[in-house]
C-alpha cells in the first residue's frame, strides 16, 4: 500500500501517519503497557473500536513501524511488535508525556502521577532509554521463543 502524503514537508508527513487520534496511543500501549495482541488492544481502557484498530495496525505494519508475527505458544494468535522504526518513536512519546505532565494537570488533574512519572520528571532521557531497553529485552525473548 502506497501511503498518500499531503505535501513534502517532513513535519506534515509525520503527522499524516502519526497525527490521528489512535496511532500514538497504540504505539504507547505496545511500548509502555506491553500490549501485543488484538484482544489486548480491544480490552484496554482506551476502548479503540475494532475497525479503527484493525486499520491502524495494518497501516503501521505496512509502514514498517509494527511487525505482525504469531505467538510462539499459540500459532493462531497474532502478535504485534514494534520494529526499530517504531521504537524510534520513544522520544516523541516521552516528550508528549512530559508536556502533558507540565501543562495539562491544571485542566486534567487526574493524570497518572506515580513512580514512573517521577522518573520521567527527573531524567526523561533515562526514562526513554529504560523503556527501549525493556522493550528490546521483550523482543529478544519473543523472537528467541520462535
Amino acid at each position: 500500500m502506497k501511503h498518500k502524503f499531503r505535501c513534502n514537508c517532513p513535519f506534515t508527513s509525520a503527522l499524516d501517519i502519526l497525527g490521528d487520534k489512535w496511532t500514538l496511543v497504540i504505539i504507547k500501549q505496545m511500548l509502555v503497557e506491553d500490549m501485543e495482541t488484538f484482544k489486548d488492544f480491544v480490552e484496554s481502557d482506551e476502548a479503540i473500536a475494532t475497525n479503527i484498530l484493525s486499520t491502524r495496525l495494518k497501516l503501521l505494519e505496512e509502514l514498517g513501524i509494527v511487525m505482525k508475527t504469531k505467538r510462539p505458544d499459540n500459532k493462531k494468535t497474532n502478535l504485534y511488535l514494534l520494529t526499530e522504526k517504531g521504537l524510534a518513536l520513544t522520544p516523541i512519546l516521552v516528550e508528549l508525556a512530559t508536556w502533558s505532565d507540565s501543562y495539562l494537570r491544571d485542566v486534567h488533574p487526574t493524570i497518572v502521577n506515580g513512580e514512573a512519572m517521577e522518573l520521567l520528571r527527573k531524567d526523561k532521557m533515562a526514562f526513554a532509554s529504560a523503556l527501549e531497553k525493556k522493550y528490546r529485552e521483550k523482543l529478544a525473548t519473543t523472537m528467541y521463543m520462535r
